[in-house]
């Protein structure tokens, strides 16, 4: 390696299988060069959150990042951790940071078939990275009265319209969403790009035809972007952008082949890419990465610390984790680097790291989330720790 990747270390189960996989499977193979950030529940407590900032602008600074999963602290984590504040979800202030847009994709095998049975490529989700609700001011409501939208511009002028009035209901809640254009437009760039170094087919789908202005911008920023910037890039790509409803979307999903992208808002996207997940297999089974429109990504797996598991590794049990999503994230981030810095060995290892790790689960050697879903059933299902050395065994093969 000549340039380091960024690597984000991160909490519970997920902390402790991380070191195995550089142990069993990175160090014995590859020169790793990695700048180390623990973005760890208490070291962010610590930090008042500096680390995950510092980690986002390394990022930045290298153009590929790896990161752990990690936890958003609530108030029961507050009391287990004895923490001093609660602290904003790293992964929303990273992708704030990058500017960028996340996308998930399933990592298929054939041993386990999908839900839909027509699915036969897989569905990569893009979800777009800020806003919506998650940015969005609440209030509860508690006696007569009316709630407006109020704006005020910096010349002093006001505009304001009637949100919901409470005098025969005096009791209920409220919400204000909002976005910025430039947002929308990175989130749009991003799909495209992204679509076009795949060459699959980009899905886009709001409700405009119910939220005319809010869904209705997201609508007409797309199709600006791609009339202008993208339509003879993806048709010299051969990729087709298409545009509808979401509950088209939805219907036609479930019909459908896969093997596109499915562009989908803030929280669409939340929940759509757990349901092709877990509709593919396993939440263990995706890949996730942030990709910003100035060229630098960041790879994770997209499922989260998988906190009962250790509370028993805790107890000393080895548990049956599914490390693959772990295991891509690091693949996915040396690939990139490897492209970036013209490494055509380091490329090499991330490729035969990803199939010796497919070539395990098709001999059906298994961790017990898919032994579930295996047709036929496996032969072995492993703990986690034996899991990762056959996949070492498979790579010395």
């Amino acid at each position: 390696m000549k340039t380091p990747i960024v690597e984000i270390d991160g909490d519970e189960m997920t902390r402790v299988l991380w070191a195995v996989i550089k142990e069993k499977l990175l160090l014995p193979f590859i020169d790793l060069k990695t700048e180390y950030y623990d973005l760890g529940l208490t070291n962010r407590d610590n930090t008042n959150d500096e680390v995950t900032v510092k980690s986002a602008q390394a990022i930045i600074k290298y153009g590929v990042g790896v990161k752990c999963a990690t936890i958003t602290s609530n108030a029961a984590r507050q009391k287990e951790y004895n923490l001093k504040n609660l602290l904003p979800s790293p992964n929303a202030t990273i992708r704030a940071i990058l500017d960028g847009t996340v996308f998930r994709k399933p990592i298929q095998i054939s041993r386990v078939k999908p839900s839909v049975n027509t699915w036969k490529a897989p569905i990569v989700i893009g979800r777009h990275a800020y806003g919506d609700v998650y940015k969005a001011a609440e209030m509860e409501i508690d006696g007569p009265g009316k709630v407006e939208l109020v704006y005020t511009k910096i010349d002093g002028t006001v505009r304001r319209i009637k949100l919901a009035d409470f005098e025969v209901y005096t009791s209920g809640v409220v919400q204000g969403m909002h976005n910025y254009d430039e947002s929308i437009k990175s989130f749009a760039r991003a799909c495209f790009l992204y679509a076009i170094a795949e060459k699959i087919p980009l899905w886009f789908a709001t409700k405009d035809t119910i939220s005319k202005i809010y869904d209705g911008r997201f609508k007409t920023i797309f199709n600006e972007i791609y009339e202008t910037e993208f339509k003879e890039k993806c048709a010299a790509a051969g990729v087709q952008y298409y545009y509808t409803l979401i509950d088209d979307a939805v219907a036609r999903v479930v019909k459908g082949e896969g093997g596109f992208l499915w562009a989908c808002k803030n929280y669409d996207g939340d929940v759509q890419s757990d349901m092709i997940a877990s509709a593919t297999g396993s939440l263990a089974m995706m890949t996730s990465v942030l990709v910003s429109p100035a060229g630098v990504f960041e790879y994770e797996a997209a499922h989260g610390t998988v906190q009962q598991h250790y509370y028993r590794w805790q107890k000393g049990e080895k548990t049956s984790t599914n490390p693959t999503a772990l295991i891509f994230a690091w693949t996915g981030a040396l690939a990139k680097r490897a492209e970036l810095d013209n490494l055509d060995d380091l490329g090499q290892f991330a490729k035969q790291l990803e199939k010796a790790t497919l070539d395990t689960i098709e001999n059906g050697i298994m961790t017990g989330d898919l032994a579930k879903l295996s047709d036929p059933l496996p032969e072995k299902t492993l703990n986690s720790w034996d899991f990762i050395d056959m996949v070492a065994e498979q790579m010395k093969k």
